[in-house]
């Protein structure tokens, strides 16, 4: 029996109690909080019982020095060829601090940081540096609906999702934030602005008129070509690489006119040529 695995980690406040009640809708077996030196025993003890066939492991800072044990316990069970996945949960610190606000709860590093729930995320982020780094997923919930969060994750770990790679592509703009969860992010803002057409301005890149605008240009014709060249070349080396979700950003200033024409441009190219691709624009409704 093939059994799997996911260590849900990140940030407090950007969505693990959400994570975990969709990983549990699919079939998971979840454990919150659970000291990382554990986790290697429990995976023996599925093992060798077959009772459970997946499993979902809680793992943050509130586990205080325990938490340290993460990347060994990590490096353990990989040498064992256990088949385990790391997500990542990230999240805008403003917006961490809003949440706790509006929740009134108090952040799990709140008494070393004096009570300061600024203080306390940012030490919380020098502790996940390594956990980041070892991630096999990393979403940024900063600007995700609920149910946006759990669609996503339904395309992550339900069944038969990681047979495939999927391509989630994505619109973004950099007035509102760097997209932080992109596996490749591209920077399209060198290209000619609709928002400067005043026919334009108020239309986005999924209207026929700003689209054929920002294409229409020499320099974005060239500059679509070198990007979907990039994009095909690498595609075979992250699936080598196992990865069964990638994600591809595009940026603009405003993320309505070219970024949005692009990621549409790209996923309608990568779904041609027969990839599973979603196509999603962040600020597309933003003012």
């Amino acid at each position: 029996m093939s059994m799997k695995y996911v260590i849900v980690t990140g940030m407090s406040g950007s969505g693990k109690s959400t994570a975990v009640n969709v990983l549990e809708d699919l079939g998971y077996y979840c454990i919150d909080n659970i000291p990382p030196e554990l986790i290697p025993k429990f995976v023996d003890l599925c093992s060798r019982s077959g009772r459970i066939e997946k499993a979902a492991f809680v793992v943050d800072v509130r586990g205080g020095d325990f938490f340290l044990q993460l990347q060994d316990s990590v490096q353990e069970l990989r040498e064992l060829d256990v088949d385990v996945k790391i997500l990542f949960l990230d999240c805008f610190d403003n917006v961490i601090a809003s949440r706790y606000k509006e929740t009134r709860r108090k952040h799990p590093l709140d008494e070393i940081a004096s009570g300061s729930v600024t203080r306390a995320i940012r030490m919380e982020r020098e502790m996940l540096v390594s956990a980041k780094a070892m991630a096999d997923y990393h979403i940024d919930t900063s600007s995700y609906s609920i149910s946006d969060f759990r669609s996503r994750l339904y395309s992550l770990f339900e069944e038969g999702a990681g047979e495939h790679m999927n391509i989630d592509v994505r619109s973004f703009g950099f007035k509102y934030g760097v997209f932080g969860e992109g596996d490749m992010v591209f920077d399209v803002r060198c290209l000619p602005n609709p928002f400067y057409i005043p026919e334009l301005k108020f239309k986005t890149g999924l209207d026929s008129e700003v689209s054929e605008y920002v294409l229409k240009f020499d320099e974005s014709k060239a500059v679509f070509a070198k990007m979907f060249d990039l994009i095909e070349f690498m595609l075979p080396l992250y699936e080598k690489e196992g990865k069964s979700q990638l994600v591809i950003g595009f940026g603009c200033t405003g993320g309505k006119h070219r970024s949005v024409t692009f990621a549409e441009a790209v996923g309608k190219r990568l779904k041609e040529k027969g990839h599973r691709v979603r196509i999603t624009h962040r600020d597309i409704d933003k003012h």
